[in-house]
């Protein structure tokens, strides 16, 4: 075993065996790395205190040429945010991310929370994380609200051009793992065991909940895409990991389920079982969306959530929905099908009318904004953000 091979991430050998020796040396260097630029700026905050913070904010917000001087950890930051790869044009920020507005909202809030989040939380490191760092249980509500704001963000037409919400949003949120990343580090996290907190296959791993993991949660649901434009959503997404600081060798170049799913294994195998913190997780992610289905369509959250542990382990799989000690409900999974049928009949009849199908996605885009319009408290990536603020 390599010596700098995190141990509880299962055996570079294996790795080699399963997927090459390139794909184990990328692996190796993704376990054992963070995030260089926004890690630089953080020590560099915590050497130079506000002025540094008050370079940050201002240069997130109004571009590197804007700040006289910056200092040199926020200027190569934001260099690399600002720089373009040469897929994003115009019509990619501007329309990419159209496909993923054709789902209702609260299928959104449904594939985020039994979708992806669900499975970021089985990864033992990112509990570990949340552990080190205070956030476990008693804050799953507000992380899936806050979790929903900046994808919302990021996926408005035009949201990830610099400056705008999405753009800002992104790289606040690349800081708060900047600094959860150090706080963590000083605090206990077995580094030994699960690498650098917050490192790249993390990184990536949560990538994939947002795109694989989500896409086909609402694909269950009835929400289907056609393969072009899961292509373009794909793409849009390769930008938003620019923006995040997620190493493009990891997510770049995929365009399709199948691809995604090949690359997700690699990441998957050096995860890890569910860690003790998973199911408590699990179970305050699903109680809160519960409450939110409540508000959102009208649906008793005793019956939301008898359909949430059963779309769960739909999305999922029971082997793992066995590990989070999820309830198992054969009437409410049989109640679900119908409903789903309904709505595959019912965008398929969309599809055939071009301008039904662009006001579906208009409905989408709109729905998203007014969510964003009624956001009262701040997040924390953006508290984080303040130059006030103390790490």
């Amino acid at each position: 075993m390599s010596s700098s091979w995190p141990h509880s991430r299962s055996r570079r050998a294996s790795i080699v065996a399963q997927f090459g020796e390139t794909r184990a040396e990328l692996v190796e260097r993704a376990l054992t790395t963070g995030d260089p630029l926004a890690d630089a700026v953080v020590e560099e905050i915590h050497a130079g205190g506000r002025p540094v913070r008050i370079a940050l904010a201002a240069g997130i917000r109004n571009g590197l040429a804007s700040l006289d001087d910056p200092p040199p950890a926020v200027a190569a930051l934001l260099a690399q945010a600002e720089s373009r790869p040469d897929y994003a044009d115009d019509a990619l920020l501007d329309a990419g991310c159209r496909p993923y507005f054709s789902a209702h909202p609260a299928a959104h809030a449904i594939s985020l929370s039994a979708g992806a989040l669900i499975r970021v939380y089985d990864s033992p490191s990112i509990a570990g994380v949340l552990t080190a760092t205070g956030r476990l249980v008693d804050a799953a509500e507000r992380r899936l609200q806050e979790t929903g704001t900046w994808v919302n963000s990021a996926m408005l037409p035009g949201g990830m051009r610099p400056g705008a919400h999405g753009y800002i949003a992104t790289l606040q949120v690349r800081m708060l793992h900047a600094h959860m990343r150090r706080f963590t580090r000083a605090h206990g996290y077995d580094e030994a065991a699960f690498g650098v907190p917050i490192n790249q296959v993390d990184l990536a791993r949560t990538w994939m909940d947002f795109t694989i993991t989500s896409y086909n949660a609402e694909e269950a649901l009835g929400f289907g895409r056609t393969p072009s434009e899961i292509a373009e959503v794909y793409k849009y997404w390769w930008y938003v990991a620019h923006v995040l600081g997620i190493d493009a060798r990891l997510v770049e170049g995929i365009s399709s389920h199948d691809q995604a799913a090949r690359v997700d294994a690699m990441l998957q195998a050096v995860t890890g079982p569910p860690g003790p913190d998973s199911a408590e997780l699990a179970e305050a992610t699903l109680s809160a969306i519960g409450g939110v289905l409540n508000e959102i369509i009208s649906i008793p959250k005793v019956a939301a959530m008898q359909a949430l542990y059963a779309l769960t382990r739909r999305f999922h799989g029971h082997d793992l929905g066995d590990e989070l000690r999820l309830p198992r409900g054969a009437a409410a999974d049989a109640l679900l099908s119908p409903g789903i049928a309904a709505i595959r009949h019912h965008r398929s009849r969309l599809r055939t009318d071009p301008a039904a199908w662009e006001r579906e996605h208009e409905k989408g885009i709109t729905a998203a904004r007014e969510l964003l319009a009624d956001k009262s408290e701040q997040t924390a990536y953006e508290h984080q953000a303040e130059p006030a603020t103390v790490s």
